[in-house]
């Protein structure tokens, strides 16, 4: 019985049961769509490439090699300009290869490896150089250039540890 001193009825039991059913629904679909609009895809710059007609627009991560040689930078416009080569994806695959170091000089050295031009509102980054890998997230525009809005750069040769020469006695 209910406080009032009345039994509910099927009916009433019905409405909720529906209202809450439509509440769930609800809240169902405002997820899954918020979670389309800030998902981001990451791929190689091979994977861009191939399916440049299908990204145009949408938030993407790509990782390559910057081609130190390509590297602009407009002071006026605060624009970086600069071209990001094809590495591997997987880090299994890049040990396999031989490691990052020798991965990011392949790709850098390969006239025929994919590439793919990165343009960067903002001042060039100290370890913007050649052959440093750049983590890229933005969107690719209708030209088929990536307009970056976050960059991150690893330097390989400048994390490795060098070891000291042994002293003989």
């Amino acid at each position: 019985m209910s406080p009032s001193g009345t039994q509910p009825t099927k009916s009433n039991r019905l409405k909720y049961m529906i209202g809450g059913g439509l509440f769930l629904i609800a809240l169902i679909l405002m997820i899954i769509s918020a979670t389309k609009a800030t998902a981001e895809f990451f791929m190689t710059v091979r994977e861009l490439n191939e399916t440049r007609e299908d990204l145009t627009g949408q938030n993407l991560r790509v990782s390559g090699a910057v081609i130190g040689e390509s590297i602009t930078y407009d002071s006026a416009a605060n624009e970086l300009q600069f071209v990001i080569a094809h590495i591997p994806g997987k880090d299994d695959e890049i040990r396999a290869a031989g490691g990052l170091s020798f991965v990011l000089h392949q790709a850098v050295v390969d006239p025929d490896n994919p590439r793919i031009m990165v343009i960067y509102q903002g001042a060039p980054p100290d370890m913007l150089r050649d052959e440093a890998q750049a983590i890229l997230t933005g969107t690719l525009n209708p030209k088929g250039e990536f307009l970056a809005e976050e960059l991150l750069l690893k330097c390989p040769s400048k994390y490795e540890e060098a070891v000291p020469n042994q002293v003989e006695n």
